[in-house]
C-alpha cells in the first residue's frame, strides 16, 4: 500500500510529508523515529474520546466514563484500527524488526497510528484531529455497551464463568493462515463443563482470542438459558423451630411399616385393661392384706394369747 491510499483511508492528506515520514519510522530505522509524536497523539487521543463518550452517554458517571476510555484507547483498540487501515504495509522498520515480525506486533502498530494522531495535529490542528479520530472509532462506538463499562470479551466471559462457579475457559491455537507479514489465527476456546467449543479468528494470537471468546459467551449465556432452574427449598422456618427446640411434622418422612401398625394394634388393648383397674386399694382391704409379724405358718398357743 502506498502512501496515498493511507492518507485516503486517515481522510487526511498532509502538507508536510517529513510529519507524515516521521510517524511511521520505528526507532530501529532511524535517530529521527515517532515517539515524541506518539506521545503527543496519546494526549489528543484521550482527549477526544473522552469528548466523544461525554457527548453520547450523558448517563454514565464519571468513574464509568473512565473506564470506557480506558478500554477504547488501550493497545488492543488502537491496534485493530491499525489492522483496519493496513498499516503495517507502510511503517518504516530496522532490518531487526523486519526479520522477527515487527511490523505485525500489535505494541509497534498501536504506538504508530497514536504517532499518526500527533502528527495531523501539527500538521492541521486539534479540529482536523478530531475529526479523523472521531471517523475512525464511529465503528468502535457503535458497538461499545455501556453496560458492560467496555470490557473485552474475555474479560466478559471470565466474570461470567465466575458468578456461574464454573471453570475458567481454555484458549488454544489451532492453526495459523496466510503470509509471514500478514498472518491470521485460529483460536480454540473451550468450556468443558458446558460442553462448549468454539474458533474465533485473529491478526494475533490475542485477537483470535478476543474474536472465540466473543462466540463462547453468546454460547453460554444460551446455554444457561435453556437449563432448567431448580426450586428453592425454603429452610427458614424450619430451621427457626429446630433452634427453639419445637418438635416439627416432616412431610417427607417414610410411611409407618405394616408391622410397627400391628404391634401398636397389640398393645393397646392392654394398656386399657391395665388403665381400668383401680390404682389404690380401700384403706381397710390394704390393712387386711399386711402380713402379721413373726413366722405366719406357727399356730399362737392358748398360754401365748392369755399372757398377751
Amino acid at each position: 500500500m502506498d502512501i496515498a491510499t493511507l492518507q485516503s483511508r486517515l481522510g487526511h492528506t498532509f502538507s508536510n510529508a517529513a510529519l507524515l515520514q516521521q510517524a511511521l519510522t520505528h526507532r530501529s530505522h532511524s535517530s529521527l523515529h515517532n515517539e515524541r509524536l506518539e506521545f503527543l497523539g496519546d494526549s489528543i487521543l484521550n482527549c477526544v474520546v473522552a469528548s466523544l463518550l461525554f457527548e453520547r452517554f450523558d448517563k454514565i458517571d464519571e468513574g464509568d466514563l473512565s473506564r470506557l476510555r480506558a478500554n477504547l484507547v488501550k493497545q488492543q483498540s488502537l491496534y485493530e484500527i491499525a489492522q483496519r487501515l493496513e498499516l503495517s504495509q507502510c511503517l518504516r522498520l530496522g532490518e531487526g524488526e523486519l526479520k522477527s515480525g515487527g511490523f505485525r506486533r500489535p505494541s509497534i502498530l498501536a504506538d504508530t497510528l497514536e504517532a499518526l494522531f500527533g502528527a495531523i495535529f501539527l500538521d492541521a490542528g486539534f479540529d482536523v484531529a478530531s475529526r479523523v479520530i472521531g471517523t475512525l472509532y464511529a465503528p468502535v462506538l457503535e458497538t461499545v455497551d455501556p453496560k458492560t463499562l467496555g470490557k473485552d470479551a474475555k474479560t466478559l466471559l471470565q466474570e461470567f464463568l465466575q458468578g456461574k462457579k464454573i471453570q475458567l475457559p481454555q484458549y488454544n491455537v489451532v492453526a495459523t493462515h496466510g503470509a509471514a507479514h500478514n498472518q491470521e489465527f485460529e483460536i480454540e476456546c473451550l468450556v468443558p463443563k458446558l460442553d462448549i467449543q468454539v474458533f474465533g479468528t485473529g491478526g494475533s494470537r490475542r485477537a483470535g482470542e478476543q474474536a472465540a471468546a466473543k462466540l463462547a459467551l453468546e454460547s453460554v449465556q444460551q446455554a444457561m438459558a435453556k437449563a432448567p432452574v431448580a426450586p428453592k427449598k425454603s429452610r427458614q422456618r424450619t430451621t427457626q423451630l429446630k433452634l427453639a427446640g419445637i418438635a416439627t411434622f416432616q412431610p417427607d418422612a417414610p410411611a409407618e411399616s405394616e408391622k410397627s401398625r400391628e404391634v401398636g394394634k397389640s398393645s393397646r388393648p392392654e394398656a386399657a385393661t391395665s388403665s381400668s383397674k383401680p390404682a389404690k386399694l380401700s384403706a381397710t382391704r390394704e390393712q387386711d392384706s399386711l402380713p402379721l409379724e413373726g413366722d405366719e405358718s406357727k399356730p399362737v398357743s392358748a398360754n401365748q394369747s392369755k399372757s398377751a
